[in-house]
């Protein structure tokens, strides 16, 4: 939800310009709103014990859809393929998916990182890598 969240702010903050696309809904306010309240309270409930991990079926398939659309979205701002977008951004949440998992795994099991420490350190990463890809930073 982060960087779904982030990219509805981009939208609205005119870094990205979804105005005449078919996903100009990211930049409506109710959008806005609703993603930033989910993104917070994934923040807040990744740190807690029972929370399915993030490469579980469902919540897998749910940053699959977020990514590929986010992807479009920056795709389509930069005038380029929606359907490029999608697939670069299917193919970023599955990385971010799949090694933000293991990285976490190994500093919390092998190295003995407190997880609260990681996930924090892994909240910052997903902001701040999401304000630079929407804000053209980069």
């Amino acid at each position: 939800m982060t960087g779904l969240a982030v990219t509805a702010w981009g939208a609205h903050l005119g870094w990205l310009d979804l105005h005449s696309t078919a996903i100009s809904f990211l930049e409506r306010p109710w959008f806005i709103y609703a993603s930033t309240a989910f993104a917070l309270g994934e923040l807040i409930a990744d740190k807690f014990p029972g929370i399915p991990n993030r490469i579980s079926p469902a919540p897998l398939a749910f940053r699959f859809l977020t990514g590929g659309l986010c992807g479009a979205a920056i795709f389509m701002s930069a005038h380029q393929s929606a359907i490029l977008g999608v697939a670069v951004g299917v193919l970023g949440a599955m990385a971010g998916a799949f090694e933000g998992y293991h990285l976490r795994q190994k500093l919390t099991k092998q190295k003995s990182c407190p997880d609260f420490a990681v996930a924090l350190a892994e909240d910052v990463i997903a902001v701040g890598g999401a304000l630079l890809l929407v804000s053209h930073l980069y």
